[in-house]
């Protein structure tokens, strides 16, 4: 097949959630499609990412396009000139007219045979008309994301703001994915909204992956003393919520039993709160963007995922089961994976259950051992990537032959096929 990938981000640094699902599934079909890889390109990118793009497509396609920085004057400019819109900020932003031209453009090339619209933010920009079957695959349930936000957020014009963006998320999300042709979920409960909330007529799931290659656990390297690591993009809101609650109400009711626990918190751009918050606490380690993640895993004693707000499925679960550390989560913050409470991973909900849940992981060496060696025996047989990448590519080639098209087409070795960059 001929696949057009539409995305809002080239993937390098490969450094959160969303990037390392597309990543590792691109690579494993490019061995066997043509990916055309077309996207809006802010600059912020690592300075090799477009060189280095041809790890997962044959030909580049980069849309120049400017996304205000968080928190600057003309971030608040249009928050501000956003209320007056019927669309969500995080959608509109990516509002491109190059890009929807240039999405054009390929289509009426004809050498496409399905378009992916990955995440629903490249959607803003999908002409109306499309002549190739065309899928979107949806990482999250963006709307319930801000619903989750609206539900635990504080003060009431962050309450009203939150609550005023669920309500056009909601609108745009139901009235857009049924434009598509079919909907790809990551789990089956967010396949289970899009088909009852939505009226979706085709939803499909594919499960989440994990390199377990990369994330395998040296056995020259041992856990900590008492060590509970977090890892996640800090500018992802429900990540920084969080960490924000587990500072606040989880890790003093830890400290109670075990005053010397130490917690790690691994991702890119935390905010100044939970940075302060850790300049005053020695045993609190904000890091900030790392290369490689693996080391404080290797170090760690429990990996805690205490998300209140989120869809989709946590891809650092697996990455954590991969390197036999017990996990300790929220139901939400596990949403989506078949995992088992109390024998692959501990789900608590309130604080005081979640820091019990800790504390016994941290003190009952056998059982955190037994937890940690349950999670990678589940994701070693059944969550490597090129099984979920097959199973994506099988969903792509029945909505080409269900859409009834036209062309031929053939299962390309990557020796027949060429790669190209471009800029629009």
């Amino acid at each position: 097949m001929k696949i057009l990938w539409l995305k809002t981000e080239l993937l390098h640094p490969v450094d959160k959630g969303g990037k390392i699902r597309t990543y590792h599934m691109l690579k494993e079909l490019k061995r066997h499609h043509h990916i055309t890889y077309l996207t809006l390109d802010d600059g912020t990118a690592d300075p090799d990412a477009l060189e280095k793009a041809e790890e997962y497509a044959h030909e580049v396609i980069t849309v120049p396009h400017r996304v205000a920085p968080k928190f600057g004057v003309r971030f608040y400019w249009e928050l501000i000139a956003n209320l007056f819109s019927p669309l969500p900020y995080f959608m509109q932003k990516y509002r491109s007219d190059k890009m929807e031209s240039a999405i054009r453009a390929a289509i009426d090339t004809g050498n496409h045979d399905i378009l992916v619209c990955d995440f629903l933010m490249p959607s803003i920009n999908v002409p109306d008309a499309c002549d190739i079957p065309a899928l979107i695959f949806q990482h999250n349930v963006e709307s319930m994301i801000w619903k989750r936000h609206y539900e635990v957020a504080d003060g009431p014009f962050r309450r009203a703001y939150f609550a005023e963006q669920w309500k056009r998320t909601l609108k745009y999300e139901r009235e857009t994915c049924r434009k598509f042709d079919s909907v790809v979920a990551v789990s089956e409960e967010d396949s289970d909204f899009f088909r009852t909330e939505f009226q979706v007529a085709s939803v499909n799931c594919i499960p989440t992956g994990v390199d377990l290659e990369y994330f395998a656990r040296r056995s020259d390297v041992g856990p900590g003393r008492h060590n509970v690591v977090f890892t996640g993009s800090m500018d992802w809101l429900p990540n920084e919520d969080a960490i924000g609650w587990f500072i606040a109400e989880i890790l003093p009711i830890i400290r109670q039993t075990l005053p010397d626990v130490s917690v790690s918190i691994v991702g890119r751009n935390p905010s100044e709160m939970i940075v302060r918050r850790a300049g005053d606490d020695a045993n609190l380690d904000v890091t900030g963007r790392v290369d490689d993640v693996r080391p404080y895993l290797e170090k760690a004693d429990v990996f805690v995922v205490p998300i209140r707000i989120g869809g989709g499925t946590r891809l650092k679960i697996y990455e954590a089961m991969a390197m036999r550390l017990p996990v300790v989560s929220t139901t939400i913050g596990a949403e989506g994976l078949p995992v088992s409470d109390g024998s692959d991973i501990f789900l608590r909900d309130s604080a005081e259950e979640f820091a019990n849940g800790v504390i016994e992981l941290l003190t009952e060496k056998e059982k955190a051992a037994m937890m940690g060696k349950a999670g990678y025996e589940r994701v070693r047989k059944d969550f490597g990537w090129a099984n979920v990448a097959q199973e994506f590519s099988k969903l792509c080639e029945v909505s080409v032959r269900r859409l009834g098209s036209v062309r031929e087409y053939h299962l390309a070795t990557p020796a027949a096929i060429g790669s190209s960059k471009s800029t629009i």
